[in-house]
């Protein structure tokens, strides 16, 4: 009998405020491994630097990561890396937050789809 090579599952990232972050970690989406997590827990004081770090370690550096969900009033902090960002793998998804409703015009995936079909946002 054959051998099956089965490719290791993908993480997901969160980069979000304390809600978005509880909830994900509390349906399972947690991972920590020493002192490397796949969460970023975003508060108000924490620095941009360490925003665009984690965004970078989780799109550039990380093999295990597949996809990275941004609270969308975080993502418009870092929306200049966003715009960068051009790999299909880890895919980034902006989501809203319980006290930042979502704003379709600034989402980076529906920026993107509205550029090809050549539709704009009212």
């Amino acid at each position: 009998a054959r051998a099956l090579k089965v490719k290791p599952a993908l993480l997901t990232a969160i980069i979000g405020d304390e809600d978005t972050v509880t909830g994900l970690l509390l349906g399972g989406a947690g991972n920590v491994e020493g002192k490397n997590s796949n969460f970023l827990l975003v508060r108000n004081e924490t620095p941009v630097p360490e925003i665009r770090k984690a965004f970078m370690e989780f799109t550039q550096k990380r093999t295990d990561i597949g996809i990275v969900v941004i609270n969308q009033h975080i993502a418009n902090i870092i929306r200049s890396d966003l715009d960068d960002y051009d790999k299909m793998i880890p895919t980034i998804l902006e989501i809203p937050s319980k006290d930042h409703p979502y704003n379709p015009a600034k989402d980076f995936i529906m920026n993107k789809v509205a550029r090809i079909t050549g539709q704009t946002f009212e």
